[in-house]
């Protein structure tokens, strides 16, 4: 029972050094990779991190790197646990940048650029729930206003297909949903063509340079279903429930149940993304602190510490039986997951959310 909970300790016991000697030290030069400390959150980000083949140098930046902000601001706090109510209902949130072609796409008034989004590459464990376009369908300028819109380019000779918001724009933004046109039947295309049309309404200047509009994101909200990062399993209620009886059943137990306190307690652990040279890809937050758990635990389990049936009995044995058996250790309780914002190696944005990486609460096993 405690091995897992000792091969824990031992590899935090390794991680405070390095860790502390960081702290006062300059970061890392740009797309060098450190020795990365064996926290779980780390090793994820790790696979993602640059210095592998087809990294893009320098990040996203500008509006989409703006959007996505917002967005992880919406579901996240500052230390990145999600907030309550969030409206993602996913735990993946993928940015892609469109490759244009084409000439010239001012005539006069008007504004045409082909853009393709290209989806192939995507891994097999992300499953697309929702896909969007967003763009800014209303720009102002110094002179009048320019007025966009998106159309699907049809295959063959058919006509496009204007694209409609389905809501009302957020803070000027739309977003088109166009679900239906990456999905056909179980699988996914794997590209999308649109053209992005717009029209300067308004009195034209007569030596006005033309402004480009913003190229419209495609946004791909997936459900990612590696090992940490799928919903974990409902908790069961039943530990509370199974000390509290078994209690009564114990000799003394009650009776000295509160004679003795225990700094059985979280405990801070921050890890700077900038000290490991990691903050010119990792966007947000700053910094993980998945906290950890330590203390004695008293010698008569109470009540309130969610032990196990097994810890209430290993420390009544430990207390009244045999000394030789351990008493419990006071190990995480409740987790709680943390949202991370990075730029890809193909320099698109990604919003994941990794399940039980920040420790909440304690209790005694």
């Amino acid at each position: 029972m405690a091995l897992p909970y000792l091969f824990t300790s031992l590899l935090l016991l390794l991680l405070v050094v390095p860790l502390y000697r960081a702290a006062n030290q300059s970061p890392l030069p740009l797309g060098s990779l450190p020795a990365v400390p064996t926290l779980p959150l780390l090793q994820a980000l790790q696979t993602r991190a640059p210095g592998s083949p087809g990294w893009r140098v320098g990040p996203s930046s500008g509006q989409p790197l703006r959007y996505m902000l917002n967005l992880y601001r919406r579901a996240a706090d500052r230390e990145g646990r999600p907030r309550r109510g969030r409206s993602l209902d996913t735990n993946t949130v993928r940015l892609v940048q469109a490759s244009s072609h084409g000439g010239q796409p001012w005539a006069g008034r008007w504004y045409m650029q082909p853009l393709t989004y290209h989806l192939e590459g995507q891994p097999e464990a992300e499953h697309l729930l929702r896909a969007t376009v967003v763009y800014l369908p209303s720009l102002p300028l110094a002179r009048g206003r320019l007025l966009c819109a998106l159309e699907l380019v049809a295959a063959g000779k058919a006509p496009g297909v204007l694209l409609s918001p389905a809501a009302r724009p957020r803070h000027g933004w739309a977003e088109v949903d166009v679900t239906p046109y990456l999905v056909l039947g179980n699988s996914s295309v794997g590209s999308l063509a649109l053209q992005h049309v717009c029209v300067r309404a308004g009195r034209a200047g007569g030596h006005d340079a033309p402004v480009p509009p913003s190229r419209p994101f495609l946004l791909l909200y997936l459900n990612d279903t590696q090992a940490g990062l799928a919903p974990p399993a409902a908790e069961p209620h039943r530990h509370r429930r199974d000390a509290g009886t078994l209690a009564h059943d114990l000799p003394n137990y009650l009776r000295e149940q509160g004679g003795e306190k225990s700094d059985c307690s979280l405990r801070p652990f921050p890890v700077s993304f900038a000290q490991l040279g990691w903050d010119h890809w990792i966007i947000a937050p700053h910094r993980y602190n998945p906290r950890y758990c330590k203390g004695a635990c008293p010698h008569l389990l109470r009540y309130d510490y969610h032990a196990p049936n097994h810890a209430v009995v290993q420390s009544f044995v430990h207390q009244l039986v045999d000394a030789n058996v351990p008493r419990p250790s006071c190990v995480p309780y409740r987790y709680s997951p943390i949202s991370v914002l990075m730029i890809e190696r193909n320099g698109g944005i990604l919003y994941k959310e990794y399940e039980n990486m920040i420790a909440e609460s304690c209790t005694c096993r």
